[in-house]
């Protein structure tokens, strides 16, 4: 049975500021939530994201490619996300969820399992990485974001964070699994690994479950199951049209564009950094793990304060957190390790902050009738900035053999990002 979208007619429950938890929510949809957290893992542009930094050195001394121009395989990966986040909205109405993820986890298998043939010519990796977000594109967390969104009212943000925090789980485990299995079997064999990721661990939960909330799927019942969706009116919010004309919308999507590309300007670089400072690679990625561990405390944290105060506030907070991240990368030397860990936990941070409210102010701003398409578009201009962001910072590193400049850079684009999130004002209201 596959599931079509958008599927339910019902309102969403009045918010409320207490404190407490809505149990019954999380005893209803749990299995989504871990489901979604290991498919926000697996997905290409979070995997492939958090590998990165550890395959650099290891592909600069298999091929002698300049570590400046495989910075550029970051904005492929990216430009392929912009494609991916455009498509995966049609085809989930024209097919259902279900039936695009099902064949996004095995051609992202696949895809992956084939980069130990590339050629020593670098553009093998930029094609690689170019396509593979395509090949996974029912993995997006366009996907993800939506089915939580369903489950989760009252407890929206922190299901978010539960589920996004799949990104804290790759970035805490897999450069230290690439790192380790480099060092022993090889580059190839780490990227079998991850190719073996989709398929064991999302591939079986998605085929038994991934379905509706009660009440939609009783309304999906009388919808056809191929080829149409529900009709979108029947959910809360504002049409597609006027929400891209939105004045917010915009102001949102800039402010998180700064952001999102000083966290991937971080996450690609913080290891090869570390080892510029004198740390081993095993060294560079247990202090990286800091990384890992913080984005999903903050994620966890910002997405129960988000349900309980406004947003845009707690989220401004987060993510200015890294702009003192920055400055400590920049004046720490390799003996200060405590402050090296430090200033990765608070990247960390803004980096778990960033996405859970993205998904969340989308909701909350522009609700739920054409969430897919206007987030579609939001992952595509945020993603869009994080690939241009890329290119300069690759072209900055070959100028100047350092980082300094991008660390400047990048605290800036924290502080503005957050700023910029203010002026949002309250939440909407929708009949």
């Amino acid at each position: 049975m596959s599931i079509d979208l958008p599927v339910a007619p019902t309102r969403p429950a009045a918010l409320h500021a207490s404190a407490h938890l809505d149990w019954r929510e999380f005893r209803l949809g749990w299995r989504i939530l871990v489901l979604s957290m290991l498919g926000v893992a697996i997905s290409a542009t979070t995997a492939m994201l958090y590998a990165f930094g550890a395959m650099v050195i290891p592909l600069q001394k298999a091929f002698g490619w300049n570590r400046g121009d495989m910075q550029f395989a970051i904005s492929f990966l990216f430009a392929g996300a912009v494609v991916s986040a455009q498509l995966v909205g049609w085809l989930n109405l024209r097919y259902g969820i279900r039936r695009v993820t099902v064949a996004s986890v095995i051609c992202l298998s696949l895809s992956i399992a084939a980069m130990p043939l590339m050629g020593s010519s670098i553009g093998w990796l930029y094609l690689f990485y170019a396509l593979l977000p395509i090949a996974g594109l029912g993995t997006m967390q366009v996907t993800w974001t939506f089915l939580v969104n369903l489950w989760f009212e009252r407890n929206r943000g922190l299901g978010l964070a539960l589920m996004l925090s799949g990104t804290g789980l790759a970035a805490a485990l897999i450069p230290s699994i690439v790192t380790a299995a480099t060092e022993r079997w090889g580059w190839q064999s780490a990227y079998l690994i991850l190719a073996a990721l989709p398929v064991l661990l999302v591939l079986p939960l998605a085929l038994r479950w991934m379905r509706l909330p009660p009440a939609a799927a009783a309304v999906a019942q009388t919808q056809p199951s191929r080829g149409t969706s529900a009709d979108t009116t029947l959910l809360p919010g504002i049409a597609f049209g006027r929400g891209i004309r939105s004045a917010k919308f915009w102001f949102l999507n800039i402010a998180l564009t700064l952001v999102v590309a000083a966290v991937v300007l971080m996450v690609t670089n913080i290891v090869p950094l570390l080892r510029d400072k004198g740390l081993s690679a095993g060294d560079a990625s247990k202090v990286f793990g800091a990384f890992g561990v913080s984005l999903i405390c903050g994620r966890l944290l910002v997405g129960y304060l988000v349900d309980h105060l406004w947003a845009p506030g707690v989220a401004a907070v987060a993510i200015a957190m890294p702009a003192l991240g920055c400055f400590l990368l920049w004046v720490s030397g390799a003996p200060d390790t405590g402050a090296l860990v430090l200033a990765t936990a608070l990247v960390g941070i803004g980096a778990g902050a960033e996405f859970d409210v993205a998904a969340y102010l989308v909701s909350r701003y522009f609700g739920l009738r054409d969430y897919g398409r206007l987030f579609g578009i939001h992952v595509g201009v945020t993603t869009a900035g994080a690939a241009s962001a890329t290119w300069v910072a690759g072209s900055l590193y070959k100028a100047t053999g350092s980082y300094s400049t991008m660390l400047a850079l990048c605290a800036g684009a924290f502080v503005i990002g957050a700023l910029m999130l203010l002026p949002l004002g309250r939440y909407p209201k929708f009949s």
